[in-house]
This record gives C-alpha cells, sequence and structure tokens, in this order.
C-alpha cells in the first residue's frame, strides 16, 4: 500500500512538472492557466474584496506578477525621453512604483467581473521556436457582455512575458504612456515629481 501511494505521489509530481514546462514553452497555455487560476479567485474569494481587499489583492498579486516583464513594460510607459532624463535609480525607482500601481488597479477591475469566464483562442499550429513576440487572444465572459483581450508577449531568458495588454480595445500600455507624459508635462518634466504622483489608472476599459 506504501509503495502504491509513493508511486501515485511521484507520477502527480512529474504531472505537475509537464504541466509547468508546457506553460512556460507554450505562450497560449502560460497564459490560459494563469488566466482560469484568476477566475477561481474572482468566484471562490468573491467576498474577499469587501471583507479583506489586501489578501484578495495579494491572491491576484501572486499569480499576476510573474507574469509581466515590468522593466520592460515600465521603461515603454516613461517613454524614450524621458527614460533617458531618468537617472538609472529613477528608472529602478519606477519598476516598483509602476508594478505597485498597476496590480492594485488590475486586482480590482478584476473584482468587478464578479462571476467571469474567459477562454482562450487556440491557434491550430505552435509558433515556432525562434519567434520572440506573440499575441494570445481570449474572450471574456461577464455574463451579459463578451469582451476581446489581447495579451502581446515577448519571449525572455525567463521565458514568456506580458509586455502590453489590450481590453475592449483599450491599450493599457498606450494609455498609461499618455498618461505619464501629460503627468511629467505637468510638472516641468522633473521625473522625481512626476514619480511621486503616479497613480495606473485605466478606468473600467470599457467593460461593465
Amino acid at each position: 500500500m506504501l509503495g502504491t501511494h509513493k508511486n501515485i505521489l511521484v507520477l502527480f509530481f512529474i504531472l505537475l512538472l509537464t504541466v509547468s514546462i508546457q506553460s512556460e514553452e507554450n505562450p497560449y497555455i502560460f497564459i490560459d492557466t494563469n488566466a482560469q487560476k484568476m477566475v477561481e479567485v474572482l468566484t471562490a474569494d468573491a467576498d474577499l474584496f469587501e471583507t479583506n481587499r489586501e489578501e484578495y489583492e495579494n491572491k491576484i498579486k501572486i499569480i499576476f506578477e510573474p507574469m509581466i516583464d515590468f522593466r520592460r513594460v515600465s521603461a515603454s510607459v516613461m517613454g524614450k525621453k524621458y527614460y533617458l532624463i531618468a537617472t538609472p535609480e529613477q528608472r529602478s525607482n519606477f519598476v516598483n512604483i509602476f508594478k505597485d500601481s498597476l496590480l492594485d488597479t488590475y486586482a480590482e477591475t478584476l473584482a468587478q467581473w464578479g462571476d467571469s469566464k474567459i477562454s482562450t483562442n487556440f491557434p491550430d499550429k505552435l509558433p515556432e521556436d525562434e519567434v520572440l513576440n506573440i499575441e494570445v487572444k481570449q474572450i471574456l465572459d461577464t455574463g451579459t457582455s463578451k469582451y476581446p483581450i489581447s495579451y502581446k508577449l515577448r519571449k525572455s531568458s525567463e521565458g514568456w512575458k506580458i509586455v502590453n495588454i489590450i481590453i475592449n480595445g483599450v491599450n493599457l500600455g498606450l494609455t498609461f504612456r499618455n498618461q505619464f507624459q501629460a503627468l511629467a508635462k505637468s510638472h516641468d518634466e522633473n521625473i522625481e515629481a512626476t514619480l511621486e504622483n503616479w497613480v495606473s489608472d485605466a478606468g473600467d476599459a470599457g467593460i461593465k
């Protein structure tokens, strides 16, 4: 009996390892697997957003944070002009500032989606190994409406990472970049003041 349990345990870990490897190598599985994890949080822990918001947001962040290339995304949000003006320390600080604000915004947005379902569009043919950029499309079904979600991914030494998200036609990367530029201009292009006053705001991306 003990031997049987041990064999089952070994098979279980092999299965987990296989799924993990497939997820890292296949951008569609990578996005879909994590999207379904977030759906589980939305349905199983919906009340947490009202009773313990910090715990709810942490559940979302644990899933979402490893999926994004925050260094690349934050540089894109700053834009070439302000990225070159900023010091290395300011660039590094903005990575952390942007990460916290984006994750807070995303977790709050997810809470409004309720018992939603997300389906991933799997292609008939997987991309070639040398492909570094890819788009993964999903449909968010809120029960009353359906909205398209598009993830732009780039392959790095750590596997596939999200570099931009388009929700219902709203390009979050471009939206945040426009916000950064407007904020920088309002502070006379003072990077330090811009960073101190930065808040990610994508609204509800037209999702009701």
